[in-house]
């Protein structure tokens, strides 16, 4: 298996095979804390041989920076199946999150596990705006 996309973005939609991402990013930038987000969403690309055929559990957890879960943790489990003239195929995923609400400044985490294995993780990093003068 491999991760071809694993981005945080403002929205993504899957057409006719294409996976289409906007508005990728790592940090926001807020006036005060806690801080929210009216939406975002993960995009997920992930392209299997057919050797790993089969069902497998994909598991995201949005921590801070000493671990704590900021939201509950996201499952989905995708069924892989190659096609006969093919030798990979590929998975997306697209997991809105609505009302996410991120308690202070600083750096979070976004990890990515297959089958319980940690595969990928990306930083959010939230800071306050800059005053201007």
């Amino acid at each position: 298996m491999k991760i071809e996309i694993f981005a945080l973005c403002d929205a993504a939609t899957e057409q006719q095979g294409k996976l289409n991402l906007l508005g990728s990013f790592d940090h926001l930038l807020a006036k005060q804390e806690p801080v929210g987000q009216p939406g975002c969403t993960l995009a997920i690309r992930l392209r299997f041989t057919k050797n790993e055929e089969g069902q497998h559990l994909i598991r995201v957890t949005f921590g801070d920076e000493d671990g704590k879960l900021v939201m509950p943790p996201l499952e989905a489990t995708v069924g892989v199946r190659v096609a006969p003239n093919e030798s990979t195929v590929v998975a997306h995923l697209i997991l809105n999150m609505q009302q996410l609400i991120l308690p202070r400044f600083g750096e979070y985490s976004i990890d990515l596990a297959i089958d319980g294995r940690a595969e990928s993780t990306l930083p959010l990093y939230v800071r306050r705006l800059p005053e201007t003068a």
